[in-house]
C-alpha cells in the first residue's frame, strides 16, 4: 500500500481516534445485521465493484449493471477509475445521466497529496457511524471502505476475484452481505503461487458467480468447499444487436477470411494463430487474418508477423469500437480463437451471434462455449497443427462451414441472452440476501 495510506494511518490515530472513541462509547446504536432490506428503502441496494467503468473490452459489465438498473434494481457501480469519455462514447451508455449518476469513484492510493486531500472526507463518513468504524478496525480498511459505508448497501458483488480476498472481512464486520464473481483468470493463474490465495473468500462470501462448470471444478480444487452457496450464470449477448448476414460461400477465388477479437495478451494465443496462419500458407490454402485488440503483446506479435513472413497475411490494426468490431464480424468467413486460458469467452460468442464459424482452443470455458461439431471446431491448445486442421478441413469445405455458422445465433438466443442473464444473478443476489426480493 502508498505510503500515503501509511501517513493517513498515523493522521487517523492522532487527529481522529479519539473522536471515534468518543462517539463509540455514547453512540445509542449497534452494528446493523443487513440480511435483510435498510427498512428505509422498499428493496435491497446493491454495489458492484470494478476496477474500471466503463472498459472497452468488458461490455458485460455495463451490460450488468444497466439492464439491472432498468429492472428496477437499486443498483450502484464503484470503480477504481470512471472514464467519462469512454462513458459519452460507449452506445449503451451515451444519454444515459440515470446511469452516471450512480458511478462512484474510490478514494486513491496514492499519490501521497490526493490521500490526504480524502482525509476529511472519509472522517466525516466513519464519525457518523462510530461503532462501524470500531468495528472495521484498521486505518487503511477505515480508508480503503469508506465508499462503500457512504453508499450503505446491502450486498456487495465484486465484478472479479481478484479485487476481493483483502476487503471481505471488514466488510463482513460491518454487517454487509457479499457476492464475489469468479470469471476465468482470477482462478486460472491469480495467486496460484498461494494455495490459501482465495481463503478468505471461501469462508466469508455469501455466494459466489461462476461463469461455468469448468470454472466451479477449478474453485473447488482451490479450496472452496462444495457446499459452497454459487450460481453458473455464462456470459449474455445482446442477439438483437447482431445480425446474421447472408455471408457468400468461399469460393477459392479469395482468401479464406479470419478474425481474432481480444486482448493482445499472453493468455488470449495470438502467437499460436499465427503458426497456425504459417501452417496453412505452406500447404497452399490461402488466408488472411485479422486480429482485433490492444495490449502489451503487441510488439512481440508484430515481431512475430515479421519472423514469420506472414506481412502480407496478418493485420493488427489494434483495439477497436465495438459497432466496428460487429461489422468485421459480419464480413469475415471464420472466427478464431486459440486462448491458453479463458474463462468463457464473451467474443466468441459474439461471433456465433453473427452466425460465424469458431475455431477455438480447448481452454476452460471454450468447451462450454462452442458447441463442437455444431458451432464451431474446438482444437487442443497451444497445438496450431491441429488448429491449421480444422481450419483447412473447413476451407475445402464450404457447405460445412456454413451449416457451423448457420447454428450460431439460435443457440446464443436459447441458451445466452441478457434476460436469462439478469434472471440468473437477481436469484443469485436473493440467495445471497437470504431471501430477501
Amino acid at each position: 500500500m502508498a505510503s500515503g495510506i501509511r501517513e493517513f494511518g498515523a493522521a487517523y490515530r492522532t487527529r481522529f481516534a479519539p473522536g471515534y472513541a468518543a462517539a463509540y462509547r455514547s453512540a445509542p446504536f449497534r452494528i446493523p445485521a443487513m440480511a435483510s432490506p435498510s427498512p428505509r428503502r422498499a428493496h435491497p441496494r446493491l454495489v458492484l465493484v470494478v476496477p474500471r467503468f466503463p472498459k472497452l473490452s468488458e461490455t458485460f459489465i455495463i451490460r450488468h449493471a444497466v439492464g439491472l438498473l432498468d429492472r428496477g434494481v437499486d443498483v450502484h457501480v464503484l470503480t477504481r477509475s470512471f472514464d467519462r469519455a469512454a462513458f459519452a462514447e460507449h452506445p449503451s451508455l451515451r444519454g444515459r445521466s440515470d446511469v452516471q449518476a450512480r458511478v462512484h469513484v474510490e478514494p486513491p492510493t496514492s499519490p501521497r497529496r490526493r490521500v490526504f486531500s480524502q482525509l476529511p472526507r472519509v472522517a466525516q463518513t466513519w464519525l457518523r457511524h462510530p461503532r462501524r468504524a470500531a468495528a472495521v478496525g484498521t486505518p487503511r480498511h477505515l480508508y480503503l471502505e469508506s465508499a462503500i459505508a457512504r453508499l450503505e448497501p446491502d450486498l456487495v458483488h465484486f465484478e472479479f476475484g481478484s479485487l476481493a480476498p483483502a476487503r471481505l472481512a471488514p466488510l463482513r464486520r460491518l454487517g454487509l452481505r457479499t457476492v464475489v464473481s469468479f470469471r476465468g483468470f482470477d482462478l486460472n493463474y491469480v495467486g496460484l503461487e498461494d494455495p490459501s490465495y482465495y481463503r478468505d473468500v471461501w469462508r466469508s462470501a455469501d455466494a459466489l458467480h461462476l461463469l461455468g462448470d469448468d470454472l466451479w471444478r477449478r474453485a473447488r480444487r482451490r479450496g472452496c468447499p462444495p457446499d459452497k452457496p454459487h450460481r453458473l450464470i455464462p456470459p449474455a449477448v445482446d442477439a438483437d444487436a447482431f445480425s446474421a448476414p447472408d455471408r457468400p460461400v468461399p469460393d477459392g477465388s479469395r482468401p479464406l477470411r479470419l478474425l481474432s477479437v481480444g486482448l493482445l495478451e499472453w493468455k488470449k494465443g495470438h502467437d499460436y494463430a499465427l503458426r497456425a496462419v504459417r501452417l496453412l500458407l505452406d500447404r497452399g490454402v490461402d488466408v488472411r487474418l485479422r486480429i482485433l485488440g490492444g495490449g502489451e503483446w503487441l510488439g512481440a506479435l508484430c515481431f512475430m508477423r515479421h519472423q514469420l513472413d506472414l506481412g502480407e497475411h496478418v493485420d493488427i490494426p489494434g483495439p477497436r469500437p465495438h459497432g466496428e468490431v460487429r461489422r468485421e464480424l459480419e464480413s469475415a468467413d471464420l472466427f478464431l480463437h486459440l486462448s491458453v486460458s479463458e474463462g468463457f469467452g464473451n467474443a466468441v460468442l459474439e461471433a456465433q451471434a453473427t452466425g460465424l464459424p469458431v475455431v477455438a482452443s480447448d481452454a476452460d470455458g471454450l468447451r462450454e462455449n462452442v458447441a463442437h461439431g455444431e458451432t464451431g471446431l474446438i482444437v487442443p491448445r497451444r497445438d496450431p497443427a491441429a488448429a491449421a486442421d480444422a481450419i483447412e478441413s473447413l476451407a475445402r469445405d464450404p457447405r460445412r462451414l456454413r451449416q457451423l455458422g448457420d447454428a450460431g445465433p439460435a443457440r446464443v438466443r436459447r441458451l445466452f441472452t441478457l434476460d436469462r442473464e439478469l434472471d440468473g444473478f437477481q436469484d443469485l443476489y436473493r440467495l445471497a440476501l437470504g431471501g430477501a426480493a
